[in-house]
């Protein structure tokens, strides 16, 4: 057992949660299958290689967002513009969009967390032509007898009569409406996370980008960007919605300047030199 698991680490050079995986396996096959426990596991462990996330500059997610057409490119916006995760884009409902305080109100994000965070200006024009158009969906629906929208936790049997409000709605939703295999009813859902994975791949590939881009990405960008223009790092934690302010930190070692995004005190006042340099004397 030990030289399996070693051979993964030293010949196959899997990752830690590979080897985890078959660490998992292995215990359960002897405890279920074969009805002896695992002992004195000593093998050689996969080493946790560091992840550092993948940053486009400014003008790299300015040209993505041209190529990309609505409801998309509003999605993407709120990525990058809110640092949303893409399950938190599709499932983002009516209710949980505060134009008056220009905020978001992430529900169960991560965690099973509730977060406050921003809603970008870019972000929403784009935002209420959606609103507009789920309110058309919504309207349809009732008049053809299918009024409910999908409310977690049960929340439909609890406040039947929410189900069938406009708020519920989800702001993206699908063009067409589909059997919820949870209640059996047909209703009308958010659209699927397959098409915005196709329209940005599509509009990355025409942008002539390099690097691999997905949705998470300019939730990298999002943060980057934020400790760049010097928000504090707590600050940063809160919006992405972090347990741990140790996950927030490895933005700061991609940021371009060293010392964990600390300026130096020789620059703070770079600025005011160059003008006073240029003072007569």
């Amino acid at each position: 057992m030990d030289q399996f698991l070693t051979h993964l680490a030293v010949d196959r050079h899997v990752s830690p949660n590979t080897q985890n995986q078959a660490f998992t396996a292995l215990v359960f096959l002897f405890r279920h299958v074969l009805q002896r426990e695992l002992v004195n596991i000593n093998a050689t462990r996969s080493k946790e290689k560091p992840f550092l996330p993948t940053v486009l500059p400014q003008h790299q997610v300015e040209e993505i967002l041209c190529y990309l057409k609505e409801p998309f490119k509003t999605m993407i916006l709120l990525a990058w513009g809110a640092g949303l995760r893409k399950s938190e884009i599709l499932r983002l409902r009516i209710k949980d969009v505060d134009f008056h305080n220009k905020a978001i109100i992430v529900r169960q994000g991560k965690g099973r967390k509730d977060r406050v965070t921003v809603l970008p200006m870019r972000a929403q024009e784009g935002l209420k032509a959606l609103i507009n158009k789920a309110s058309v969906y919504h309207q349809f629906d009732c008049d053809e007898g299918f009024p409910d929208v999908y409310m977690p936790f049960a929340l439909a049997k609890k406040f039947p009569q929410q189900a069938k409000s406009l708020h519920w709605r989800f702001i993206f939703s699908s063009h067409q409406r589909s059997l919820d295999p949870r209640s059996g009813k047909e209703m009308r859902h958010h659209i699927n996370a397959s098409t915005l994975e196709r329209a940005l791949r599509s509009a990355v590939k025409t942008a002539r980008i390099q690097q691999k881009v997905t949705c998470h990405t300019f939730r990298h960008t999002f943060a980057t960007q934020l400790l760049e223009n010097g928000y504090d790092i707590r600050t940063v934690q809160e919006l992405l919605g972090h347990n741990d302010v140790k996950t927030t930190q490895i933005y700061t070692h991609i940021l371009k300047r060293g010392g964990n995004a600390v300026i130096s005190p020789a620059d703070h006042n770079q600025h005011e030199f160059s003008r006073i340099q240029q003072l007569p004397h």
